[in-house]
């Protein structure tokens, strides 16, 4: 099948594999999907009040036997990791109904699980026969698309920020994260318009941590829109996949009622940190004049454990070893591999030692200047 260009912002009507197939390869940066949980549900539910549990019996969630839903849940996986870019990662949430098929799925086609994020519900529907613990959570599984793939976007600091400045943990569980109700519950005739819509603030998270504004957001399975209203509002662009024309209506309806505003990219979570700021090697410290061959560098601000600048930017110890600024800290300190920007110091007009990275931060500024 030929290929068209992208149209971003986006919502195709169809099967998901059959539109995939029609998207450039390597193309978004991003993938969520929300697949088919294949539920199995076998009876129908009540509640001890005898009203009925509105539960998902809609066609989109039958298939015939586990084999039919493996070979679905290939297909699709398939199709995603050819519209994937290189430096890209994919989510996939599901239930204990279907996650670890399709987490085998995922490793047999070559992806890599990254995390496996539990989504703990703060409001979750009770189990009203009191025959098993009542199932509060939702599993995300986090991918790149290969053990190989070393580049991809998290956005760690941002996620610090989020979580209070501590290192966000894989269990989500805090008071903004319950299942959707209330007013953001999207409703028609009264009754909710999609069985398993999902808050904006789990979408929120996923889209903060694993984007950048500009990125494209692709949902393959785009129900209501939740992943669109979000991703418009953090000002990434998205492209939607849904076959059902009811959902395509409420999504495209929802998403053009939100207009973000035009405000710098650091607004919508592109931080500058040392991660993503533009790389300088050692010996740019040395053609800004900034340091000189022939000076000294002490090891972990200890002046007996010192080495001398090349004039390339390699170091030379007392006992005749050369390499890079990491080689040779590594070296010194007995380590497997170290950050030599962290652990080299140097003299400044005072007679102070300073880490050399406080050089590398005034060399960006100067050029960005």
């Amino acid at each position: 099948m030929n290929t068209q260009p992208l149209t971003l912002n986006h919502i195709y009507l169809g099967n998901c594999c059959e539109v995939l197939a029609t998207l450039p390869a390597q193309s978004v940066d991003l993938i969520f999907a929300d697949p088919p949980y294949n539920l199995q549900l076998q009876n129908e539910l009540w509640r001890p009040n005898q009203t009925k549990v509105a539960g998902v019996d809609a066609e989109w969630d039958q298939f015939a036997d586990f084999k039919a839903y493996d070979t679905f849940t290939r297909a699709w996986l398939t199709a995603c990791h050819r519209v994937l870019k290189d430096t890209g990662t994919l989510w996939v949430i599901g239930s204990y109904h279907n996650i670890y098929r399709v987490g085998m799925v995922l490793q047999d086609l070559g992806y890599w699980i990254l995390n496996d994020i539990v989504w703990i519900k703060t409001n979750p529907m009770p189990n009203f026969k009191g025959t098993r613990f009542t199932n509060a959570h939702e599993t995300l599984l986090w991918s790149v698309k290969s053990r190989e793939q070393q580049k991809y976007t998290f956005n760690y600091e941002v996620m610090k920020h989020l979580n209070d400045e501590k290192q966000m943990r894989s269990d989500w569980d805090l008071w903004e994260l319950p299942i959707c109700s209330g007013g953001e519950r999207l409703k028609s005739n009264g009754q909710k318009a999609h069985p398993t819509q999902k808050p904006e603030a789990l979408l929120y998270r996923v889209i903060l941590a694993s984007s950048n504004p500009g990125d494209i957001v692709l949902d393959p399975f785009f129900g209501t829109g939740t992943t669109g209203a979000v991703a418009q509002k953090l000002k990434r662009h998205w492209i939607g996949i849904e076959k059902d024309s009811l959902y395509h209506d409420f999504a495209l309806e929802r998403i053009s009622k939100i207009q973000p505003a035009l405000l710098d990219d650091e607004f919508y979570g592109r931080l500058k940190t040392k991660r993503n700021a533009p790389r300088l090697p050692f010996a740019a410290l040395l053609e800004s004049g900034l340091l000189q061959s022939g000076e000294s560098l002490y090891f972990k601000k200890q002046r007996e454990q010192k080495a001398l600048i090349l004039a390339d930017g390699f170091l030379r110890t007392a006992d005749e070893k050369t390499g890079s600024i990491h080689q040779i800290g590594a070296y010194l300190g007995q380590m497997p591999t170290c950050n030599g920007w962290e652990h080299w110091y140097y003299e400044d007009e005072a007679g102070n030692l300073q880490v050399i990275d406080t050089l590398r931060e005034r060399l960006r500024r100067e050029r960005e200047a």
